[in-house]
């Protein structure tokens, strides 16, 4: 028999895929989810691009597909009894980590939504902590954060830890951390709750410093339609390639935010599985906590503009870009230099973009090009309202 892994937000985008893929190699996978992805879709008044059957269905599938098995607990990482028995249970050698709240958009749309996204990611980390320590503490957690805790600062981005020379001393710090929005707040507070978890408590963890996923399948999804991820292309779940991708198949404009200098690290959904899995494969020791930044390319935004428009005009498509305005508060044009060597040293191969891919993934998209919400593209959720937004928050109905 594999290992009892157990993943935190077994419906994601990233969630699901990850879990298939443990289930193929021999592991004993189970998946926790309440389905709150759903819930705020529908909120928004957005879907995923390709249909996605319920989480049951798709475990039934996996099952005829495979002949595997994944087991599904239904409940609210919030909710700490439920936590607890869990883990209490299943006593797993891996924990991995993506039940939150995912979107940086989302956390910025007014305070209920702010609020709302940093109770439901720490308050539910912490529970995650909590149970470990006290029903399964060799349990190894595998725990997706993301590039944008460290955010633009003006020096090389170092992998996870700095260390700092003062008056002839010297000390070794989790990497300053400057987030850019609620949710990537919300990142940073986990890592420091995990940090604390590992010294005081002696827990074993891994922080995968996620940069910006791209890519419509994995391996696993590709084997039937019912098994597809969430792929998502509205400005608040959808990430830029995913969105400009779709956009140049409706020929709506690249809306490319400002002057398109943002820079970040981009990796395709396939890489996630890798990475999650050398991190599996090599668990922290106790009272260690690792950090990998989990990424294999920087691009600036306006670069993956340009590659998909070209990729575009190769299949005939009229792809615009358009520079809008920056909804966001945020460096446009900035030194960016994120080191990201671990994996590479554990063994991940990387999928680097490539012209053929995006013409894949356009394609792909093309075939569900009926399903495309054109409105949902741009839902003009801005970091700082304008003062007549204020205003008119302040008048009384």
């Amino acid at each position: 028999m594999g290992r009892r892994v157990l993943i935190l937000g077994g419906d994601g985008y990233l969630g699901w895929p990850t879990a298939m893929a443990f289930s193929r190699a021999g592991e004993r996978v189970t998946v926790v989810d309440n389905f709150a992805k759903r819930q705020w879709e529908a909120e928004l008044g957005v879907r995923p691009l390709f249909p996605i059957p319920t989480l049951h269905e798709r475990i039934r599938a996996w099952r005829e597909v495979s002949e595997n098995e994944i087991e599904l607990r239904v409940g609210d990482l919030t909710d700490y009894d439920f936590v607890e028995s869990i883990i209490d249970d299943i006593r797993p050698d891996t924990i991995v980590h993506f039940g939150e709240q995912p979107s940086a958009p989302y956390s910025m749309i007014d305070v209920r939504h702010a609020t709302y996204t940093q109770a439901n990611n720490v308050v539910g980390n912490l529970n995650v902590l909590f149970a470990i320590r006290d029903r399964s503490p060799d349990s190894h957690l595998v725990k997706l954060g993301t590039m944008g805790e460290y955010g633009t600062p003006d020096v090389d981005i170092e992998e996870g830890y700095l260390t700092v020379q003062q008056d002839g001393r010297s000390h070794t710090f989790l990497y300053p951390k400057t987030p850019g929005s609620m949710y990537h707040l919300s990142k940073v507070h986990d890592s420091h709750n995990i940090h604390f978890a590992t010294r005081i408590w002696g827990l074993r963890a891994t922080d995968l410093n996620q940069g910006v996923v791209y890519g419509v399948e994995t391996d696993e999804s590709s084997l039937d339609p019912r098994l597809a991820t969430s792929f998502h292309y509205d400005e608040v779940f959808g990430t830029a390639l995913n969105r400009f991708c779709v956009q140049s198949v409706v020929g709506h404009p690249l809306t490319v935010y400002g002057k398109g200098g943002q820079t970040r690290g981009y990796l395709n959904i396939r890489d996630t599985m890798a990475c999650v899995r050398l991190a599996a494969d090599h668990p922290a020791d106790p009272g260690e906590l690792r950090v990998y930044n989990q990424f294999t390319e920087q691009f600036t935004v306006l670069e993956l503009a340009e590659r998909v428009q070209a990729a575009g005009a190769v299949m005939g498509l009229r792809v615009e870009i358009a520079h809008t305005r920056n909804p966001r508060k945020e460096l446009e044009t900035h030194y960016y230099n994120a080191k990201h060597t671990k994996l590479l040293e554990l063994g991940l191969t990387p999928r680097l973009l490539s012209d053929e891919l995006i013409d894949t993934m356009l394609a792909r998209i093309q075939e569900h090009a009926a399903r495309i919400d054109s409105a949902t593209l741009i839902q003009d959720v801005r970091w700082v309202p304008s003062p007549q937004a204020r205003a008119t928050e302040r008048t009384p109905a």
